[in-house]
C-alpha cells in the first residue's frame, strides 16, 4: 500500500513538472514579446527601464481605433450569424427525422475538410454580381455559416435527453418552443464554445479582408498587423506594441468564457 502511494505521489509529480514545462514553452515566447513591446524604441531588450511610449506610438500609427471598431462589428456579426444557423441546423440534423438526414450530416462534416482558399474565387464572384465587394457584406456573408459550429451543436443536442422535449410538448410547446426554451439554455457550454471559435477566428482573420476589400476605412486589426510587419521590420519594440494591442482582446475573451468552453468541448460527443 505504501509502495503504490509512493509511486502515485511520483506520477503526480511527475505530471506537475511536465506541464509546468508545457506551460513555460507557451508563455516564454509571449512574455518576450510583451517584454520587447516595454523596451524603450531604438534600444534593445536590456535597456534599463520600460515604457508604455510604443503602445502610444502603435496605436496612433496604426489607427487601431477604426481597425477595432470593423473587427469587433464583423466577428460580431459573424459569430451571432454562426450561432443562429448552427443552433437551427443542428438541431434539426439531431432531433428531426427525415430522409437523407445522414447524408446530410457527412456533407456537413465534408464541408470541414475544404480549405476556404480554393472557394475565394466563386465566393470572390458572387459577391461582385451583388455588388458587395467593399462593403461589410463581404467581410461578413461568406462565412455567415460554418459547418463546425452545425456538427457541434448536434453532437450537444444528441447528448441531451429526449425525455426533456417530450415533456415540454405534453405541456403545449411546439418545436421552436422547445428549441429557443428547452434546449438553447441547457446547450449554453456549446454555444459559449462556438461563441469563442467564430469571434476569435473572424477576429484572427486576414485573408477575408485582404482579398474581399479594398478601402481604407474597412482596414481590420489583422489588416493593421500585416502593415505593421511590412512597415515596422526595423523597430520591434513598435511591432510587439502592435501585436499585444491586437491580441488582447480574444485573450480577455477566451479567458473570461473558459469554463463554458471546457464544459462545450467534454461534452461534445458524449451520447446517451
Amino acid at each position: 500500500m505504501g509502495k503504490s502511494l509512493g509511486w502515485s505521489q511520483a506520477l503526480e509529480v511527475l505530471n506537475f513538472i511536465l506541464l509546468l514545462a508545457g506551460a513555460a514553452l507557451v508563455l516564454l515566447p509571449l512574455a518576450a514579446v510583451f517584454l520587447v513591446s516595454l523596451s524603450p524604441s531604438g534600444v534593445g531588450v536590456k535597456a534599463a527601464g520600460l515604457t508604455l511610449a510604443n503602445y502610444q506610438e502603435a496605436w496612433q500609427r496604426g489607427n487601431f481605433l477604426l481597425a477595432f471598431v470593423n473587427s469587433t462589428l464583423v466577428a460580431i456579426a459573424v459569430t451571432g450569424f454562426q450561432v443562429v444557423t448552427s443552433a437551427l441546423a443542428g438541431y434539426a440534423l439531431a432531433r428531426l427525422k427525415f430522409r437523407g438526414r445522414q447524408a446530410l450530416v457527412l456533407v456537413v462534416l465534408a464541408t470541414l475538410v475544404i480549405p476556404f482558399q480554393l472557394l475565394v474565387i466563386p465566393i470572390f464572384m458572387v459577391l461582385k454580381w451583388g455588388h458587395l465587394l467593399n462593403t461589410y457584406g463581404a467581410l461578413i456573408l461568406p462565412t455567415a455559416a460554418n459547418g463546425f459550429g452545425i456538427f457541434l451543436l448536434r453532437q450537444y443536442f444528441m447528448t441531451i435527453p429526449v425525455e426533456l422535449e417530450e415533456a415540454a410538448m405534453l405541456d403545449g410547446a411546439n418545436r421552436w418552443q422547445v428549441l429557443w426554451q428547452v434546449m438553447l439554455p441547457i446547450a449554453r457550454p456549446a454555444l459559449v464554445t462556438l461563441f469563442l471559435f467564430a469571434f476569435i477566428g473572424e477576429w484572427n482573420d486576414l485573408f477575408k479582408p485582404l482579398v474581399f476589400t479594398t478601402r481604407p476605412e474597412l482596414r481590420t486589426v489583422q489588416l493593421v498587423l500585416a502593415e505593421f510587419q511590412e512597415q515596422f521590420t526595423s523597430s520591434w519594440q513598435l511591432l510587439m506594441a502592435a501585436v499585444v494591442i491586437g491580441t488582447v482582446p480574444v485573450v480577455l475573451l477566451f479567458l473570461i468564457g473558459q469554463r463554458q468552453f471546457i464544459r462545450g468541448i467534454a461534452a461534445t460527443g458524449v451520447k446517451n
